[in-house]
């Protein structure tokens, strides 16, 4: 298992015996009406197996769909429990989309999980993920307008506005934010 992180609270690439903590994290979810952001397919993925396979084909290069950019799911996970508490997703590169509106890097944390800092340790082992194993000197990093608490994470990770765009398929504002490794 690849990691990112100290303590019990880490960083990690799901596999199989994440099972039911994906399944448990997506109903958790889809409960309470979140947006899933940084869970890749998950929302449209009812067989955790499934998601996990899209996954491995997105991290190749040769096999990432057209209009697609290569990319690694992590999910934020404790060491003692095996809960999960978030998803992040890292898009290894930019095509027109991310760059206009998504970014480098998407996530969430679960409802009953929130307001407890891990989305801000999250991004920050993305952040050293990006700069150490992808070699990328800056990231971009957007969210909802509305969204104060992830706004407060990418601003405490050192992320600098760029502009507020209208994203149309979803009918939603975004803030873009760009963080220098």
């Amino acid at each position: 298992m690849v990691h990112w992180g100290k303590e019990n609270v880490i960083l990690v690439k799901p596999d199989a015996s994440f099972a039911a903590e994906i399944r448990s994290y997506r109903e958790e979810m889809l409960l309470a009406g979140s947006s899933m952001d940084g869970t890749g397919a998950l929302r449209r993925t009812e067989e955790p197996l499934e998601w996990l396979k899209h996954n491995a084909l997105m991290e190749n290069p040769k096999l990432v769909p057209e209009n697609k950019v290569p990319a690694t799911q992590f999910v934020l996970t404790d060491t003692d429990t095996g809960r999960i508490y978030g998803m992040l997703q890292v898009r290894h590169e930019l095509n027109e989309y991310l760059q206009k509106f998504a970014g480098h890097i998407g996530y969430s944390v679960r409802p009953t999980e929130r307001r407890k800092g891990y989305a801000k340790k999250m991004l920050k082992m993305a952040l050293q993920y990006c700069k150490e194993t992808l070699g990328l000197q800056r990231v971009m990093v957007s969210c909802l307008v509305e969204n104060e608490a992830s706004r407060r994470t990418i601003l405490s990770c050192g992320g600098v506005f760029e502009e507020k765009v209208y994203e149309h398929v979803e009918h939603v504002w975004l803030e873009k934010y760009w963080i220098t490794l």
